[in-house]
C-alpha cells in the first residue's frame, strides 16, 4: 500500500507527528509547501494534517497552499486526517482545522476514513466533531503528548 502523509507545521509537532505516522505505514512525508499533484493523486491511501491556529483556523501554508488539494482528483480516494491542537488555550476551536479539510475532501468526492471517538478529551466545541466522532484522528501535543504513540498506532491499525 503507498501511503502519502501531507502535512502543515510551523512550531514542528504537526511534522514531527506527520514523520511518525509516515514510518510507522512505510509511507513518505511531504510538506504542503512543496506538495505536487502527484503527491495527493498517487497513492492508495492520503494522509492530510493540520494544526488548528487561533479561533479555529487552518495552519498558514495549508490557506496559502489549499488551491492544490482543491485541484487533485481525489473522488473515490481514501483519505485519512489528523490534527494537533491545544484543548485547554482553545476548548472550543479544538482541531477544527480537521473539519475544515474533512469539508474540502468531502467536496471533492474522497472516502474519508479513521474517525476516532472523542472520549478522552477536553473541549468545548470542534468543527472535527461530526455525529459525535472527530473526523480523523485529534491529538494534543501541548497537554496529552504522552498518548500520541498511542493514539497514533490504534489510528493506523484501523486504517492499513
Amino acid at each position: 500500500m503507498i501511503v502519502t502523509v501531507i502535512f502543515g507545521s510551523d512550531g514542528g509537532a504537526t511534522k514531527g507527528v506527520a514523520s511518525r505516522i509516515s514510518k510507522k505505514c512505510q509511507g513518505r512525508a511531504v510538506d504542503i509547501k512543496t506538495a505536487t499533484m502527484a503527491d495527493f493523486e498517487n497513492c492508495d491511501l492520503l494522509i492530510l494534517g493540520s494544526p488548528t491556529y487561533g479561533d479555529g483556523t487552518l495552519q498558514t501554508d495549508w490557506e496559502e497552499n489549499i488551491d492544490k488539494l482543491r485541484g487533485a482528483r481525489l473522488k473515490g480516494k481514501k483519505v485519512a486526517i489528523f490534527g494537533t491542537g491545544d484543548q485547554e488555550s482553545y476548548p472550543h476551536s479544538f482541531v477544527d482545522a480537521m473539519g475544515i479539510l474533512y469539508d474540502e475532501v468531502s467536496g471533492l468526492g474522497a472516502t474519508v476514513v479513521g474517525f476516532t471517538d472523542t472520549k478522552g478529551y477536553d473541549y468545548v466545541g470542534s468543527t472535527a466533531e461530526r455525529e459525535g466522532k472527530f473526523v480523523g484522528l485529534a491529538l494534543d501535543q501541548d497537554t496529552q503528548s504522552g498518548l500520541t504513540d498511542k493514539r497514533v498506532t490504534a489510528w493506523l491499525s484501523g486504517l492499513i
